[in-house]
């Protein structure tokens, strides 16, 4: 049923609940299963204990109590949600993995007031071949807002019409009740809804839980001044999935952890996951935002997104979508996690925001490619006329000219697998650890300083190519995943063993690399991987290239020696931490191109294995001497050098 013909207005509480009252109650009951329950005048009803009720229509009661071990459900086909003034409430799981995780009514107590027990129809998602229940307070499709699958008692506040709502209150003290849920190719705007849900979602990979919603190929949701306040597992503000776009502008996001069932494992089957995989290095039971399906669209626009740890940008469990965030403000409260989460070849346009984030900027599992600059009306018209963002003339113009600014208390950015990372404009990036950290992953590094891009690295590494430490899941059978994540990294002992099939002097495809241009850089350059077969890989070489730039600091292959060994959940703040110590070349190459009037000014030894001094370019320091395959060499500009290459200076 469509509102089509009804403007449904919340300003006043009786009018509203008399309004819906007409539109989608009956008070009837159904038939008790399997015993019979107790009910009253219609007023009130009791379920004793050991007994379910079955709800079969919309019911209104000034009193609901349920005894221990009591429970209501709806029929087959229908979800059943019950609101307290306007609260959702009640709502429990009957078990984490049992079945598709039903909700069921099992909060023992005695609920008094304006009890509304709602029958929707039900709103299934399938997902790794489960279907997964969604109840939501508002449901919209291409008809407008659809009562039957709506629960509209939930609705605290505001005006609902089909094209857009107005000040929508929502709120929820149960579990896994959504607030809007927008799909089916529908045009929809939410203005300045406030919505505060507490209490555990379900699963952030279907939105589950989640307080808005917009899903669908052809859906296009816009969110304009929203306040968002969760506090639950998995209880994330803003989904966008199946080839959705969502534009969310000048709006406030805050989510906060919960407390995880008791019966939870940690686990990466993303049809339970609840908490952020801490093979990352990080931990946190929610994600702010998730960026779902294939080529679904995300953009955020002047919002400030708040988040205890974990993501606040997320994107997982889909494939070449686009993010986009334009003079935002991200901020972890805690100790651990993410701005953005780049996989399944995304593409992230991340321009004039602010960073302050507990362990990195991103982190980048398979990327089309992440760009980090200036924001301006010019760049967002592009991308809106190039990807179809669904932004408007007006959000154009509202864009004031802003760099990025990022501050991580931790690392900067960290590859597990390939992904290219732009860096321009007058970004400013300062991290308390390593810049680039790279774990043996085609990692494509590119920075053009030329209107004042500048890196800083407290701890003095800027760029880090290393072994993979990820230990890696136990595979497991069966729930719960008692056996999962249980396995720990352990640093490998004995010295690299020489490949006889990786070449360490020439650049390969599948090399991390980085170009710095009109830059100055204070800083190392590292490359520890051990190649020889550890961890399948026979080799990986860093390439860096510096145009018109100057650059202080070590650059070498190297032994990179974990300070913490084993590894595992208790000690995950160790993962990606190593110290370096300058070695020769083995399977861990290292190319250098210095070109036009770029400087090297070397600090210590360093062990390379090719080197190109473009005819302007220098190499600097206290008297840097060279010898190439042990032999003692002139550093000549204009020249190219391969083999065992040794940079020393006077100490």
């Amino acid at each position: 049923m469509s509102l089509a013909t009804h403007e449904v207005s919340f300003r006043d509480r009786p009018r509203a609940v008399l309004a819906l009252a007409a539109l989608v109650m009956a008070p009837t009951l159904g038939t008790a299963s399997p015993a019979s329950a107790s009910t009253g005048n219609g007023k009130k009803i009791r379920v004793s204990s050991g007994q379910t009720l079955v709800v079969s229509a919309t019911t209104r009661v000034s009193e609901l109590t349920l005894e221990d071990g009591a429970a209501i459900t709806a029929p087959d086909g229908y979800s059943l949600t019950v609101t307290v003034g306007g609260v959702e409430v009640g709502s429990t799981l009957r078990n984490l993995y049992d079945g598709d995780g039903i909700l069921t009514y099992t909060a023992a107590g005695t609920y008094r007031g304006d009890v509304v027990i709602t029958i929707a129809g039900a709103n299934v998602i399938t997902y790794n071949n489960r279907a997964w229940p969604i109840r939501q307070a508002v449901y919209v499709d291409a008809n407008g807002v659809d009562t039957g699958k709506s629960v509209l008692s939930a609705v605290l506040g505001g005006q609902l019409r089909d094209t857009h709502a107005n000040g929508l209150q929502l709120r929820s003290d149960g579990q896994a009740f959504n607030g809007v849920w927008v799909t089916g190719g529908a045009s929809y705007e939410l203005n300045n809804p406030r919505i505060r849900f507490t209490g555990n979602g379900r699963n952030d990979f279907v939105g589950y839980g989640s307080a808005i919603v917009g899903t669908g190929a052809g859906t296009v949701l816009v969110i304009d001044r929203a306040d968002i306040d969760n506090r639950g597992v998995v209880r994330a503000a803003v989904i966008a999935d199946g080839g959705a776009a969502v534009v969310v502008k000048n709006s406030t996001i805050r989510t906060r952890d919960g407390v995880l069932p008791a019966e939870y494992e940690d686990t990466g089957d993303t049809s339970f996951m609840q908490t952020c995989p801490w093979l990352l290095g990080i931990y946190g039971t929610v994600r702010s935002t998730n960026l779902l399906g294939t080529q679904t669209k995300a953009t955020y626009l002047d919002t400030t997104i708040t988040n205890d740890n974990w993501g606040l940008l997320s994107v997982d469990g889909g494939s070449n979508c686009t993010l986009v965030a334009v003079n935002c403000t991200l901020r972890h409260t805690g100790v651990e996690g993410y701005g953005t989460y780049a996989i399944g070849n995304v593409t992230e346009h991340l321009l004039g925001n602010t960073y302050d984030v507990a362990t990195y900027a991103s982190i980048i599992w398979g990327s089309a490619g992440l760009h980090y600059g200036d924001s301006s009306q010019a760049a967002v018209k592009a991308l809106n006329d190039s990807a179809s963002l669904g932004l408007s003339i007006e959000d154009i113009q509202s864009v004031r000219p802003r760099r990025s600014v990022i501050n991580s208390r931790r690392f900067g950015f960290m590859w597990q697998s390939t992904g290219p990372l732009l860096i321009d404009g007058g970004t400013k990036i300062t991290t308390r650890e390593t810049m680039f950290l790279s774990k043996a992953a085609t990692s494509v590094v590119t920075v053009d300083g030329a209107h004042g891009a500048s890196l800083r690295a407290a701890n003095g590494v800027l760029y880090q190519l290393m072994d993979n430490d990820n230990p890696g899941r136990v595979a497991v059978t069966g729930y719960p995943w008692s056996a999962n994540y249980t396995a720990s990294y352990t640093q490998p002992a004995g010295p690299a063993v020489k490949s006889t099939t990786f070449d360490p002097t020439v650049a390969h495809t599948t090399d991390a690399s980085g170009s710095f241009s009109h830059i100055r850089l204070d800083g190392d350059f590292y490359n520890g991987v051990l190649g020889g077969g550890v961890g399948r890989l026979q080799g990986m070489n860093l390439v860096l290239t510096f145009t018109d730039s100057v650059v202080s600091g070590v650059i070498s292959a190297s032994t990179a020696v974990h300070r913490a060994s084993p590894i595992a959940k208790a000690n995950r703040d160790q993962l990606g931490v190593v110290d370096n110590t300058p070695s020769a070349v083995v399977n861990n190459g290292v190319l250098v191109t210095l070109t036009g009037r770029s400087t090297w000014k070397v600090t210590g030894t360093s062990y390379l294995s090719a080197l190109t001094i473009g005819p302007a370019a220098r190499i600097v320091g206290a008297s840097p001497t060279m010898t190439v395959d042990g032999v003692p060499t002139a550093i000549t500009p204009g020249a190219t050098y391969t083999g065992a290459i040794t940079i020393g200076v006077d100490t």
